[in-house]
């Protein structure tokens, strides 16, 4: 019973729990004795797929084998435990940055070189290692599995079999100060509610009458300056308060939607939030208690979202139109969504990324891709903005082609003034 409290069930080698604080001790040690030492993580590359193609069995068969490898080419003295699923702890003692890269290849070529065999067959497999200097960049057990983890994960994402040896880097260490403060800021200004919409007009093509709004996010600062969406969605993406401001967002469309019945608003959603069970009651509840409310709201999704996963996103349209909410697909032809998922959403307008738009009147293949990219919508009984229009000249163009609404500098940028509120406003006078 002892031995399995210690041990992992599988591998026979020293549990987490222990491994961490084999690590610890060590990382004393090391200090008390002015010495150093390497921790390292061995991580086998794409065990899922081995899970996927021939079964868990075969997979722990992998992990046990790779287990035996490290085993036989450790020294005396040297400690080796099971972190996780597929990963192993190594604490290698009186250990250089030399010695770290020798043992590492010894680690590496042993478990390449010879395939496993298995009861379904050989199988081939790699392992890649994160690998840091202790006391030198790491001054406890945690931080030393912190930053072997991160170096892992840069070995793998550079090429699987390979090592990483953690460094100093002075703009990591700034970016990641950063990410800190302004992780702040956006909790704070949340609780705050120092979240705020601004509202850029989408028009009619021909008309330049207002149809919508869309909504954009900024932040109110405490020195009175204003974030703008670009600075903040994408840090919050980063740092995982997406799902946050997502939240407080649509909470912020739904309230202007409810107070003002003659007016109609869109709102950016990020790709997590499409799947979030949260952002989903909330959007219900809502629905509920503010009714007719959903028939003037759209829903902007990127295009990048769209192709990840069709069905996954065709639940969610439809879920939308429960609501009677309409379905915008955002930035369209940055990603190249065939028509045929198009048609297989059931989305009721695609809008037509600025970057093709803002040079239409310069560029002739900008005009071919925006003119072919409105004739096949049009085909579809699909409706298109035209995002980032500059200049008469466009907005002439993009009519005479059959887009149905624009917007961009022409029209007016995002302002956090609601025109709805106040007398009617006079159309925008057509280009002659």
């Amino acid at each position: 019973m002892i031995s399995l409290s210690r041990h992992d069930p599988l591998t026979g080698e020293l549990n987490r729990t222990h491994l961490v604080a084999a690590l610890a001790e060590a990382v004393a040690e090391a200090i008390r004795f002015r010495s150093s030492f390497a921790f390292m993580l061995v991580g086998i590359d794409h065990l899922s797929r081995i899970n996927d193609a021939f079964g868990f069995d075969v997979a722990d068969a992998v992990i046990s084998e790779t287990a035996r490898r490290i085993r036989a080419r450790l020294r005396a003295g040297d400690v080796l435990g099971r972190f996780s699923g597929n990963k192993f702890g190594v604490v290698l003692k009186n250990c250089t940055v030399d010695d770290t890269n020798v043992a590492a290849e010894r680690f590496l070529a042993g478990i390449r070189d010879e395939v496993v065999p298995t009861k379904s067959g050989p199988v081939s497999i790699t392992a890649s290692i994160g690998a840091v200097s202790v006391p030198r960049y790491a001054c406890d057990a945690e931080e030393a599995v912190n930053r072997a983890q991160e170096t892992l994960d840069a070995a793998k994402r550079r090429r699987a079999g390979s090592l990483a040896l953690w460094r100093p880097n002075v703009q990591r260490d700034a970016q990641r100060r950063a990410n800190i403060r302004v992780t702040d800021e956006i909790v704070t200004a949340l609780n705050e509610r120092r979240l705020v919409m601004a509202y850029e007009p989408v028009v009619e093509a021909r008309a330049r009458k207002t149809s919508f709004y869309e909504c954009l996010v900024r932040m109110e600062q405490d020195d009175g300056q204003v974030l703008l969406a670009p600075d903040i969605v994408p840090v919050a993406e980063r740092l995982g308060l997406i799902r946050l401001v997502d939240h407080r967002v649509l909470e912020l469309v739904v309230a202007e939607l409810a107070a003002s019945p003659q007016v109609q608003l869109s709102l950016n959603i990020s790709p997590d939030t499409t799947m979030d069970r949260d952002w989903w009651a909330s959007i219900k509840e809502l629905m509920q208690a503010y009714p007719g409310v959903g028939s003037r709201l759209i829903v902007e999704i990127t295009e990048t979202v769209a192709i990840q996963d069709i069905d996954d996103v065709r639940g969610f349209v439809s879920r939308l139109k429960n609501f009677g909410s309409r379905i915008a697909i955002d930035d369209f032809g940055a990603g190249y969504t065939s028509f045929r998922n198009l048609r297989r959403l059931g989305v009721d307008i695609v809008k037509i990324d600025g970057a093709f738009v803002q040079n239409i009147a310069r560029s002739a293949d900008d005009r071919a891709f925006v003119q072919t990219l409105i004739d096949l919508a049009r085909r579809l009984q699909i409706k298109t903005v035209a995002e980032w229009v500059q200049d008469d000249a466009s907005a002439a163009m993009l009519q005479e082609w059959g887009c149905d609404y624009i917007q961009g500098r022409l029209i007016g940028l995002a302002s956090a003034d609601r025109p709805w509120q106040t007398a009617l406003e006079p159309a925008v006078p057509a280009a002659g």
